[in-house]
């Protein structure tokens, strides 16, 4: 099963966001998909990088996982090509570890060890939205990999 893990700094209190992405999450079939929250340091980069580097180690046991930045610099793609992406991405690593910084962004010390960085949108959204947007994409990328009708 192909492993995919979400680091958010801050943690979603919102019950209507919950339940939308828990949704989403119930329907995924072929990806095992872990959201791990940790503590947002108001807007201490340095602190929160810590957090992000720390959490990142105790996913990442065998140093292999593609570890993916969410920046509003990054790569854009549409629903296909996030599928496609996606799913390279699991082809050549055992985990995929995307990562939504804080208000402020991300410390310099998690763009170090990152891979890669994608956009959602040029548009900027609040961290809850983007977050369910995230979700929701992978399941359509799911969906799209399989072939299920949901993208059309």
């Amino acid at each position: 099963m192909k492993s995919l893990h979400l680091i958010t700094v801050g943690k979603l209190k919102d019950k209507s966001y919950l339940s939308l992405e828990s949704e989403y999450l119930k329907r995924l079939k072929d990806i095992q998909f872990n959201i791990h929250e940790v503590k947002s340091h108001e807007e201490n980069l340095d602190r929160e990088a810590d957090e992000v580097l720390k959490k990142i180690n105790q996913i990442e046991k065998n140093g292999k996982a593609k570890i993916i930045l969410l920046t509003e610099k990054g790569e854009k793609r549409n629903s296909v090509q996030f599928s496609n992406w996606l799913y390279k991405l699991f082809e050549i690593s055992t985990s995929v570890i995307l990562i939504i910084g804080g208000a402020s962004g991300h410390g310099e010390k998690v763009y170090q060890a990152s891979h890669q960085e994608m956009s959602l949108s040029p548009l900027t959204f609040p961290h809850k939205m983007a977050r369910l947007i995230l979700i929701e994409q992978i399941y359509r990328a799911e969906t799209i990999y399989i072939g299920h009708p949901y993208n059309k």
